[in-house]
């Protein structure tokens, strides 16, 4: 895209967030509709603002990038710019000024990578190196490249509360937290990860805002709406044009302006609009009209499994894919007996789910967002579903945030590891998981006073809906969230990748993702829904075939401690993790066949 098309992007129907004109000058807008006076205050100076009948308070006025502002409402209180692009402390400092071209590309001919050649790795900026910045980031790039790994995907960097947290309670949905540094050390990082051929996901949250620090319900209340509110707080008023425009914005802003990838959508089910347009389906036109000429992939969290947003629709489906709880959730209950909390609906012969959702997807029906005939889920493609065998949640949410490897038999895992990248699934890993990382992964955030204690008063609770608390531990013995302890200890030890076992698990991670690379990767261009057939087994065995276009794949896993007849000729092997002699699969033994 032209940096002429970047800039239209922002300059068409720009409402939210400052401008830089022409003259020299800076608009300043801010959305106030219940405040009679808006200044804008830079230095020690505050300029009355002019409010235009929408609720809109407008300046123009002389301000250059680096000057900090901030708003005065008519009661005196100083706010940050809601669609601030950094801040120069916290959320309750000023906002500073910044040059959306102030950042001069390294690579600007990249156009992305077409959706099936994702290869998934989510980091948290803070976590992912010992000094937690995007610049320290860059140089674990070639690591991750060597292996196979094809995307970044980032925790969420929309500014939320102090110096550390997951991200999810960002309230600043523009700025990227400076805790990690500038706009464009993320540019940098970005522009260093396309410079490798790896593709750039974030992780976006639109269904509510953080706890602390978000003002918007003061000057701005019908941003919000006073009915149906999240699990983490007041509902949004997508039907607001303004706060649709917010997002709409915003999505388009990440896309263009830092030149991601792709975005995933954070719990979408929380997402509640009844506009004749779902607002997620506008984000979707949206996108695919304003950023063309490059491969860009729209993905979501969705817990409620609707299959209707990622549909075939005209101009190509809106979202490329959703994560799949089922099958993370079906294989934990099945290798680690755990059947509490969010597992408890798995409980119940979890081998045939496993089966179910490496098949066809997710295990039932769905709730539509778009309308009320959502497709089947077995009418997807398989690169519908988003794959893992752990992620943030499902680690950093268990009561020490232990990770699954050190719970379960090494072989197990192994054969789990190849299921996961030799499906034609769409194969997420999470940061250490290509060294085998005993690094726990804890929640922690950075509040203080009432919120920081119900944030400590609510992880025993959370815990027990990810595995409970270990035998011969007590709910002492979870780290408290706000302490700095809890971050450090959740930060990868990249020495550990350097130890005999990180090498050797490294060098299997690189094979498998080769073959994926070499015989799985092109079939999957072709990939339509209906692929997907459970072949008769043993309990622990997962024999599978899928339909990919004018071949075939199939994946023979033995996960149980016998030998297992493999069955009729199964065609090419691509890839057997150990020898079988005689049509016999021995105990924990993964073979790809192609035909």
């Amino acid at each position: 895209m032209s940096e002429e098309g970047n800039q239209a992007i922002f300059h068409r129907n720009h409402r939210w967030g400052p401008v830089l004109l022409p003259d020299g000058k800076t608009r300043f807008e801010l959305w106030a509709p219940v405040e009679q006076m808006v200044k804008l205050k830079i230095g020690q100076t505050n300029n009355p603002m002019t409010k235009l009948n929408d609720g809109w308070h407008v300046i123009d006025i002389a301000a250059g990038p680096g000057i900090p502002y901030q708003f005065v409402l008519s009661d005196g209180r100083q706010v940050c710019d809601p669609a601030s692009r950094l801040q120069l402390g916290d959320l309750d400092g000023p906002s500073v000024l910044t040059d959306s071209n102030s950042y001069t590309w390294l690579n600007p001919g990249w156009r992305g990578r077409p959706w099936e050649q994702a290869v998934i790795y989510e980091i948290h900026i803070g976590a992912f190196t010992r000094e937690g910045t995007y610049s320290a980031a860059i140089a674990k790039l070639p690591i991750l490249v060597d292996l196979g790994i094809t995307a970044l995907e980032i925790m969420p960097l929309a500014h939320f509360p102090g110096t550390r947290g997951w991200g999810y309670d960002g309230v600043l949905q523009f700025a990227p937290h400076n805790a990690y540094g500038t706009p464009d050390d993320l540019k940098a990082l970005i522009d260093a990860a396309h410079g490798h051929g790896m593709m750039v996901f974030l992780d976006v949250v639109y269904n509510h805002f953080g706890p602390q620090g978000n003002y918007l319900g003061k000057y701005a209340p019908d941003f919000f709406r006073s009915d149906s509110p999240t699990p983490w707080g007041a509902a949004i008023a997508y039907e607001r044009p303004e706060v649709r425009a917010f997002f709409i914005q915003n999505a388009l802003y990440w896309l263009g302006e830092f030149r991601l990838d792709g975005l995933r959508l954070d719990a979408i089910d929380q997402i509640k609009d009844s506009s004749e347009v779902h607002v997620l389906e506008e984000i979707a036109n949206c996108v695919r009209d304003e950023i063309n000429g490059r491969h860009v992939h729209l993905i979501t969290e969705n817990p409620t499994n609707g299959t209707d947003l990622m549909a075939d629709a005209p101009g190509g489906r809106h979202y490329k894919a959703d994560w799949n709880d089922d099958f993370h959730h079906s294989v934990h209950v099945a290798v680690t007996g755990e059947s509490s909390g969010h597992y408890e609906p798995f409980k119940d012969d979890p081998w045939r789910k496993i089966k179910q959702t490496m098949a066809s997807g997710y295990l039932k029906p769905g709730k539509p967002v778009l309308g009320d005939a959502p497709p089947p889920t077995d009418a997807l493609p398989p690169t519908a579903f988003i794959h893992f065998l752990q992620n943030h949640d499902q680690i950093g949410n268990r009561a020490l945030g232990d990770r699954l490897p050190i719970g379960i038999n090494g072989k197990l895992y192994r054969a789990l590891t190849e299921i996961l990248l030799l499906s034609p699934q769409i194969p997420l890993l999470f940061m250490g998981d290509e060294h085998l990382s005993a690094k726990p992964f804890h929640f922690f955030a950075d509040y203080h006073g009432e919120i920081a204690e119900a944030m400590r008063q609510n992880r025993p609770a959370e815990a027990a809906n990810f595995g409970g608390i270990p035998a011969g531990k007590t709910e002492a013995d979870i780290p408290d969230p706000n302490s700095w302890d809890t971050l450090l200890r959740s930060k990868l030890d990249w020495h550990d990748s350097e130890s005999i076992g990180g090498l050797a698990w490294a060098e299997h991670i690189r094979h498998l993702l080769k073959v994926r690379s070499n015989h799985i990767i092109p079939m999957l261009a072709d990939a339509k829904g209906y692929s997907g057939t459970v072949i008769g087994a043993p309990e622990k065995c997962l024999f599978i075939d899928w339909k990919l276009g004018s071949g075939t794949l199939k994946i023979r896993a033995n996960l149980s401690d016998e030998d297992v007849q493999l069955g009729n000729d199964p065609g090419d092997a691509v890839y057997v993790a150990d020898l079988f002699f005689d049509g016999v699969l021995r105990p924990f033994v993964v073979a790809v066949f192609v035909t």
